[in-house]
């Protein structure tokens, strides 16, 4: 029976194996576009806090070594490249929803909205986005590319500045919810942070949609 970690191990593999490039950059500009930019969020899947998304813009030719995936870069690498990205970036921007916004039109539609709010941003606007798996209501041009932060650079771009704002964000909440871990876990919904659910209850910053933390006030009668 294959288990959960071996499903995500592979899955990790296969990633790995994908090219990070600019091809599809270079396709678009050669349909004429100029100001490309890679969206991408993090923290749709987290019990606690927003989901952050990220629009970037990346200037044609780009080369910022090690660019790939924030999932398959350590924290520190992650830091390091997001200043990378920023000092050379045409533009970047980031957008978010709060849980409370999650909880009320759902966590799609509240990453479409922060997805949005980054692109509406940028400056220069973008005349096409690259975006990770996702269609937006939006008249820009646009592609959504199923595993687009492991072979687009500018999704790559928005996936290591998402996740490193969000991640700061979690550090700074973690300050004033110790006893959650989120300084460890981001929000996800790991055995020790679902254990801190059960013993102290959610804080008004979890999403009480989401089947665990729903569970959770059920429990303490709430």
């Amino acid at each position: 029976m294959t288990t959960a970690k071996e499903t995500a191990t592979g899955k990790m593999k296969r990633l790995r194996a994908l090219v990070c490039d600019d091809s599809e950059e270079c396709a678009a500009r050669a349909q004429g576009a100029q100001h490309i930019a890679g969206v991408d969020e993090v923290g749709r899947g987290c019990l606690f806090g927003p989901v952050v998304a990220a629009a970037v813009i990346l200037p044609a030719g780009c080369k910022i070594d090690g660019l790939r995936d924030s999932k398959q870069v350590k924290q520190s690498e992650r830091e390091r490249l997001d200043r990378l990205i920023r000092s050379q970036a045409l533009a970047v921007a980031v957008g978010f929803a709060d849980a409370a916004t999650i909880d009320r039109i759902n966590i799609r539609r509240a990453t479409h909205l922060a997805m949005l709010s980054a692109i509406e941003q940028l400056a220069p606007p973008p005349d096409f986005l690259l975006i990770d798996a996702e269609r937006l209501d939006t008249p820009c041009p646009q592609k959504g590319i199923v595993y687009g932060d492991s072979v687009s650079l500018s999704i790559a771009a928005a996936s290591i500045v998402a996740k490193v704002y969000r991640d700061a964000w979690m550090r700074d909440y973690d300050l004033e919810y110790p006893q959650y871990g989120l300084a460890a876990h981001k929000g996800y919904g790991t055995a020790k942070h679902q254990k801190a659910l059960a013993e102290h209850g959610p804080t008004p910053l979890h999403r009480m949609t989401f089947a665990p933390v729903r569970k959770a006030m059920e429990e303490r009668g709430l």
